[in-house]
């Protein structure tokens, strides 16, 4: 599962990779990223501490005072897709 930017290009991607997978039956599901770079991926919350709004897009490190871990915001939205996606799987890839 790949985490995309849906622009213009992006969207003709999603529809190609989605295209690709159909004829080559493999399951493509798109996840929805929304707070993935605000939710603590230690503790699962959306703290307080964390950043918010578009104001706080150039803070690239914050705190999570509810679990005390220290997040870089990339690297805690891939591991909350990266989770998301392991939820996924864990209850089965549907047959096509």
């Amino acid at each position: 599962m790949a985490k995309l930017v849906l622009d213009a290009g992006g969207a003709m991607l999603k529809t190609q990779l989605e295209y690709k997978a159909i004829a080559r039956s493999v399951v493509f599901e798109v996840l929805n990223e929304s707070y993935s770079t605000h939710t603590c991926s230690s503790c699962g919350t959306l703290p307080d501490s964390r950043p918010k709004g578009i104001a706080s897009l150039g803070i690239r490190e914050w705190t999570c005072f509810e679990y005390r871990a220290e997040h870089d915001r990339d690297v805690n939205a891939a591991m909350n897709i990266l989770a998301a996606g392991h939820c996924r799987l864990a209850v089965g890839i549907p047959s096509l």
